[in-house]
Parts: structure tokens; C-alpha cells; sequence
């Protein structure tokens, strides 16, 4: 997989990451169940545009926003960040999954769980708002869903960690017809060493930073919990909804031209 920028560029990058618990896989579980037509698609078809740049970010650049946003109960949005160009949230979502092939081993059988997973994870996230619009093109998705491990990352003391799963963000210019904006790019990684609900939990927690929810939640029973409780949690709770609510309603230069100023919830 290319690097988005080069690599004398700066970069705006946000990386997560979420070690999940394994778990044998229950009957009638939701991630052996989904499949790709539970993520309903009614938005326009995603293209890639004609170019996409390096968008460099001054070093010195603060975001645009309050940050933190003030405490509130019920959800979590104290504790999310924002990028230098405001928070990262989108009225739609071009997402890629790495397609999986045909076959009755071992392999295409793991490769089928994994998909599950993803597919649930997907169709949690598209019920509780998200637009998501799927394509088979990854260079038109601006978020791609790896089949891997994350690359290993060195922890607090030092040492070089592994993790089932990571979502990392660029911000670039794109263009296409002399238009001009602001897109994000997700890179979305899930191993698959886990059990069905350990994946699922593993992908639900992934694609909620992958939507804009850049932070933790301070709650186990979260999806997107800083820290897993013993239980893998593969539904999302009201406080994640009620924070991607909050978020969806905020202002952003993300998706929008670069010669306009930003609108509050996403649209032009």
C-alpha cells in the first residue's frame, strides 16, 4: 500500500488502535449473519478524483474549534479531537473493503468470518446515521479496509507492540474539474487472529474513528472504549450514538471547497 503523501511532506496523521479480546463465535452471532446488502446505499456512486495532493500543515496550526468541547452527559465528546482544519465528519462515506475469494479450506473459511465482521461492523455504524456508500475501487474510497495486522508500534516504554486492528488518517487536497477540497483518507487495518466477536468488536471500534470519532470513550461498555472490558462489546451503545450525533452536527472545512468557508452539518 503507497503512502499517501511524500515523504518530505508533513502530514496531519491520527492513529487508534484497539487490542480486542478472542471469543469462540456463538450461535445466530450478528457477524456470522450480515452480509454486504445490510449496509443500505442511496447516495450518489463514489469516484476518485482526478488528483489528489500532499496537503501540507503548519506546524503551529491549532484547530478551528473549541477543543475540548465541553463536557456533556450522556456522551463522550469531551474526550475526541479534532483536525487543524476542524472535526473530521462527512455527510457520506466512500468505503472499500479488501474483497475476499471462493474457496472451502481453512483460509477462505477465516476470510469469510473476517468479511462478516466487517460487514456488521458497517451496518451498526450506517443504522446510527453514518452515510455509507460502498465501492469496489479503492483510490475512489476514502476509507480502505485492510485484511492484515496493523504494523507494530512502539509503546509507552519503548518496545514494539502488536494490534488486531488500527485506523490511521491523512487529510489531502483533492481535485477534480478545477474543484478544490479538503478529503480525508482512512486506512482501516484488522487482523484476524480473533474469534467472530472479537473481529466484530475490533472492526465496530476501528470504523467509528475511521467516521470522525478521533478519542476514547472512558466506558467499557462503549464500542469505542479506551480499554475493552472482559466482555467484547459488538453493538454500539447509546452514548456512541449520541456522540456521533453530536459530532455530525459540528462545523468542518473537511469535504468542503477550498475557497469557502465551513458550514455546519457537511452540506454546501
Amino acid at each position: 500500500m503507497g503512502a499517501l503523501c511524500r515523504s518530505a511532506c508533513r502530514r496531519f496523521v491520527i492513529a487508534a488502535a484497539l487490542a480486542a479480546l478472542s471469543l469462540p463465535i456463538p450461535a445466530g452471532s450478528p457477524a456470522a449473519a450480515a452480509g454486504p446488502d445490510d449496509v443500505v446505499d442511496a447516495q450518489p456512486a463514489c469516484r476518485a478524483p482526478e488528483e489528489r495532493l500532499p496537503l501540507e500543515v503548519p506546524r503551529t496550526a491549532a484547530p478551528p474549534v473549541p477543543h475540548p468541547a465541553p463536557e456533556s452527559p450522556g456522551d463522550y465528546r469531551h474526550r475526541l479531537t479534532p483536525s487543524p482544519y476542524g472535526w473530521v465528519r462527512l455527510p457520506g462515506w466512500c468505503v472499500w473493503v479488501e474483497p475476499v475469494t471462493a474457496g472451502e479450506d481453512a483460509a477462505h473459511r477465516r476470510d469469510r468470518l473476517w468479511l462478516a465482521a466487517v460487514e456488521a461492523a458497517l451496518t451498526q455504524w450506517s443504522r446510527a446515521g453514518v452515510g455509507v456508500r460502498r465501492t469496489h475501487d479503492p483510490e475512489a474510497a476514502q476509507v480502505r479496509v485492510w485484511r492484515r495486522r496493523p504494523p507494530l508500534r512502539k509503546g509507552p516504554d519503548g518496545r514494539m507492540r502488536a494490534s488486531h486492528g488500527r485506523a490511521q488518517l491523512s487529510l489531502v487536497e483533492a481535485r477534480s474539474q478545477r474543484r478544490r477540497w479538503l478529503e480525508p483518507r482512512v486506512e482501516v487495518w484488522i487482523g484476524q487472529g480473533q474469534g467472530a466477536r472479537g473481529l466484530q468488536a475490533t472492526a465496530l471500534h476501528e470504523l467509528g474513528h475511521a467516521f470522525g470519532l478521533w478519542g476514547h470513550s472512558d466506558d467499557p461498555a462503549d464500542a469505542m472504549a479506551a480499554v475493552p472490558g472482559p466482555i467484547p462489546v459488538v453493538e454500539l451503545s447509546e452514548r456512541d450514538r449520541a456522540t456521533l450525533r453530536w459530532l455530525q452536527a459540528q462545523p468542518s472545512r473537511i469535504g468542503e471547497p477550498l475557497e469557502t468557508p465551513a458550514r455546519a452539518g457537511g452540506r454546501p
